[in-house]
């Protein structure tokens, strides 16, 4: 069984809580809410490095399409490679969705 390595009760709620949101409309509200712009655009991108990743893009079309740095297409990337799969569960459950 996966063990996370930031799991405390807080982040347990937070992931409790995601879980409940049943819709995009829902989703939006409680991370405007809980997360800044900002935050929400990093989180955003990074998924969006993931999925060109995913596809073999390069670093260099990744960033002129995302405006992530290398280093963040980097962290990312050893994400994909050597993390959690969590990247890897979304980006496979989303091409089950289209």
């Amino acid at each position: 069984m996966f063990e996370p390595k930031i799991r405390n009760s807080q982040t347990d709620l937070l992931m409790k809580a995601i879980l409940t949101l049943k819709s995009e409309e829902d989703a939006y509200r409680f991370f405007e809410d809980i997360c800044t712009i900002p935050e929400i655009k990093s989180i955003s991108q990074r998924l969006e490095v993931a999925y060109l990743l995913d596809r073999k893009e390069t670093y260099q079309k990744i960033a002129e399409e995302t405006g992530a740095s290398s280093a963040t297409i980097s962290r990312v990337n050893r994400s994909l490679s050597y993390g959690a799969d969590g990247y890897r569960r979304v980006l496979d459950a989303m091409g089950e969705e289209k």
